[in-house]
This record gives structure tokens, sequence and C-alpha cells, in this order.
């Protein structure tokens, strides 16, 4: 027997892409996976071959098996440590946040296509790019080089500085901050810096400690709040 498909019932669609089902799609914050699943061996780490940057009590042993980066030499310039914890609203640590990190080469010039200065030489060697979780302690930790001063607007020309991006749970995007080194020859006359109200521009101004690491806390909101750019 043949059925005219004019007799067929179609049966509404319920699976799992019906909104008559589910309603809309909820969202969800960032977090807080980044702190150990995006960073990696190595990754805090810019001129040699430590596994800082990822948090190994995370991880089962037997998952904590990625390879270490493979450095393709020694970097020029002066090697640092920069370091400082993240901290919330309520004056907490974050101990799951995860910081990025972007700079320029110890001459002043970025590991990218985009910077087409042929005056200024790149170094094989460095990449300029890295990942840290925070630690139980809230702290993040990169070993890495001093960069030098790369242009800025209007001819002008930029102190040394370290381009910083939080990730952490609550927070819908990325935060982006600075790192200035307290005595970074041309603070006084960076574009960027000045553009800040001067009563907040030590809250991107590290300061060298004891063990000649430079610190630098990343406060998220409250008093003394890091000063966030736009993006």
């Amino acid at each position: 027997m043949t059925i005219d498909p004019a007799d067929r019932v179609t049966a509404p669609r319920l699976d799992n892409q019906d909104s008559a089902l589910f309603g809309q799609t909820p969202s969800q914050t960032v977090g807080p996976f980044f702190h150990y699943g995006l960073p990696w061996k190595g990754g805090a780490d810019l001129v040699g071959k430590s596994d800082m940057g990822a948090r190994p009590e995370l991880f089962p042993e037997d998952h904590y098996v990625l390879n270490l980066s493979s450095p393709t030499g020694t970097p020029e310039g002066e090697v640092i440590e920069v370091a400082g914890r993240v901290i919330d609203g309520h004056g907490e640590i974050v101990s799951d946040a995860m910081i990025e990190l972007w700079q320029a080469n110890a001459a002043g010039r970025y590991a990218s296509d985009d910077d087409t200065r042929e005056a200024v030489p790149r170094d094989p060697h460095f990449v300029g790019f890295g990942r840290a979780s925070t630690d139980a302690d809230g702290v993040y930790r990169f070993r890495t080089i001093r960069p030098g001063r790369v242009p800025g607007p209007g001819n002008s020309l930029q102190a040394p500085h370290l381009a910083l991006s939080v990730f952490g749970r609550g927070l819908i995007k990325r935060l982006a901050t600075r790192l200035y080194f307290a005595d970074g020859e041309g603070n006084d006359v960076d574009p960027i810096l000045n553009a800040v109200p001067e009563a907040r521009r030590g809250t991107l101004v590290a300061e060298r400690k004891g063990d000649g690491s430079w610190w630098l806390d990343i406060i998220l909101k409250g008093d003394n709040e890091t000063v966030f750019f736009d993006l």
C-alpha cells in the first residue's frame, strides 16, 4: 500500500537541538580550568628548560607527561625573574588564575612578522610569549629577558615593559595590563604610563626584591586596583 505524503503526520523533532527542551544555552564565566588546562611545562620559562608555568600537583603523575619546550639557544640580554600575587576584590589570593605574557626582546623587537623594523635585530632564540599558573599562594612567576624599548604613539619611545593578561574565574574576558620596572629607562616619558593618573601609576611598576626578582601584585578590584586597559 502506498501512503500519500499528505496523509503523513510529522511528529515534532525533540532532540538536543530543540530549544523547546532546553531553552537558551546558559552563559558561563571563564575558568577555573585555565590554571591547569592551558599553561604547559616550561611555559613560564622563556630562557631555559625548566617546568615553570604549569601546576604538576594538579595532575596525576602519569598524566604529567608533556614534553618541555626545546630552546634553540640562549637568548641575548639580562635574565630576570618577575613574580607577584593575584588578589581579588576581597583581598584574598587567587590560586587558580593564569597570567599570559608578551614582550619584546632585549633589543626592543617583537618575535612577530608585524614588527618589520630591519634596523632592530630579532633574536632567533627568544619567542617573547609565555603562560604561568598562579600557585597555591596566588603567585605567578616568569623567567625571561629584560626587554628593550619599543616605538610608541607619535614616534615616541616606550619604556621597557611586559604586556600581561589575566584569565580566571568570574572574568568574562581577559584583563590586559602592563608591568614596568621601577628603574626603567624612559618611565617618565612613556606615553602609555603617563596616560594613567599619577596616583595609579604605581600599580603598574614592579619593584626589585632582595633576591633580585621583580615583584608586582595584580589586584583585580578594590583599593589599589591594578590599572587595566581596554582592548
